[in-house]
C-alpha cells in the first residue's frame, strides 16, 4: 500500500478523500514544516506521495527529510510554496490544480469592491444600531470607471467579462501572452504597457503569480505613476504589493481603497498594525477561493492526479518548468 499522507484537510473536507487512500494512511489537519523534533513530523516523514495545501512550506530540506516521497501534489493554483527544483533534482514530479474555480475567486473580487465601494460594512454597521442616515455613506459606482487588470489567465479573463459586460466597466488589460479571442468575446481591450494600466485605471485588479519578476510588482514607484484616488484590488498573491508602499499610499490619498484577499506575509500582518486600522482598507482572509464547488473539483482533482500516477500512467496537471 502506497503511504499517501493529505495535509492541511478540514473536517467538513475529509469525505472527500477516497477511502481507499486512508488505509494505513493518514490524514493531517495542519501544514507541514520541516522539524524533525515535531511530533507531526512522525506521520509524515517516510510518506511516497503529499498532496497538500499552500501553507505547507516544501522546502529543500524536508524533501530531503523525506527519502521515500515520490510525488507532490498541491490542491492550488500556485506552487511557489514548493521548491520545484529541489523537487527536480530528486526527479520528484509535482502536480497542481490550474484551476479549481476561477469564477468564484473573480465573484469574490467584485463583492469585495461592492462591499468597499459602497460601503456595506459601515452601513450595515449604523443600522445595527437603528441609524438609517445615510451621511458618510456616499459610495462610488462602477459603471463607467476603467478597470486594469494584471494578467489575464482563467481568473483575470473571467473579472474582465464580468466587469465589462456585468457592470459596463471600460476593462484594459496587460498580459505577457494576450488572448485576443478572449479580448473582442468580452469586451475588453490589452494595452503594451503595463506603465498604462498605472495611468489609465480607476481600479486595478492583480491577477497574476508571484515569483521574481512579479515581486512587489506594486512599489512606490508604480503607485506615484497611478491616477489619485485609485482602487488597488489583490486576491492572487500577498507579495506583488509592497506593503509599506501600500500604507503609505493610503495616507497619501493616492490609493481611496484597498481591498485584499491576500497579505505579504500573511501570518505576520501583526507587523502592520496600522494597515489592519485603516478605514480605506477592506481585508477577508484568503478566502477568494473558498466555496463549495471550488473545494469539491480541487479534491477531486488533485485526486485525480494520484490516481494517475498509482496506476503508472501520464499525470495530468504536472508542473514542468522552474521559474
Amino acid at each position: 500500500m502506497t503511504n499517501i499522507i493529505f495535509a492541511e484537510v478540514e473536517k467538513q473536507d475529509e469525505e472527500k478523500i477516497p477511502s481507499e487512500f486512508l488505509v494505513d494512511n493518514r490524514i493531517i489537519n495542519e501544514d507541514i514544516v520541516c522539524d524533525e523534533t515535531d511530533e507531526y513530523f512522525e506521520k509524515y516523514k517516510n510518506a511516497e506521495v503529499l498532496c497538500v495545501f499552500i501553507y505547507s512550506q516544501i522546502t529543500k530540506k524536508l524533501i530531503e527529510a523525506m527519502p521515500n516521497l515520490k510525488l507532490i501534489v498541491t490542491r492550488s493554483v500556485g506552487y511557489n510554496h514548493i521548491d520545484l527544483q529541489a523537487c527536480y533534482d530528486r526527479k520528484i514530479p509535482v502536480c497542481n490544480v490550474p484551476d479549481y474555480g476561477s469564477h468564484v475567486i473573480a465573484e469574490h473580487v467584485f463583492a469585495m469592491l461592492l462591499s468597499s465601494l459602497r460601503c456595506i460594512e459601515e452601513a450595515s454597521d449604523k443600522t445595527k444600531v437603528c441609524d438609517f442616515t445615510f451621511s458618510g455613506l456616499r459610495g462610488m459606482s462602477l459603471k463607467g470607471k476603467t478597470l486594469g487588470i494584471i494578467g489575464t489567465g482563467k481568473i483575470g479573463k473571467k473579472v474582465a467579462r464580468i466587469g465589462a459586460m456585468g457592470f459596463l466597466m471600460n476593462v484594459i488589460a496587460y498580459a505577457r501572452h494576450p488572448d485576443i479571442d478572449a479580448s473582442l468575446s468580452s469586451h475588453f481591450t490589452y494595452v503594451d504597457s503595463v506603465k498604462e494600466i498605472w495611468e489609465k485605471s480607476d481600479i486595478i485588479s492583480l491577477h497574476i503569480p508571484e515569483n521574481k519578476d512579479s515581486y512587489h510588482i506594486i512599489n512606490s514607484e508604480s503607485i506615484a505613476q497611478m491616477k489619485d484616488g485609485v482602487v488597488l484590488v489583490n486576491t492572487a498573491r500577498g507579495g506583488l504589493i509592497e506593503t509599506k508602499a501600500l500604507i503609505e499610499g493610503i495616507k497619501s490619498k493616492k490609493i481611496s481603497h484597498a481591498v485584499l484577499d491576500v497579505l505579504e506575509n500573511e501570518k505576520h500582518i501583526s507587523d502592520f498594525p496600522e494597515l489592519l486600522q485603516m478605514k480605506e482598507v477592506l481585508i477577508t482572509p484568503h478566502i477568494a477561493f473558498y466555496a463549495d464547488d471550488s473545494m469539491k473539483t480541487m479534491y477531486s482533482e488533485a485526486i485525480a492526479s494520484i490516481y494517475k500516477f498509482l496506476d503508472h500512467k501520464k499525470l495530468i496537471h504536472e508542473i514542468k518548468e522552474v521559474e
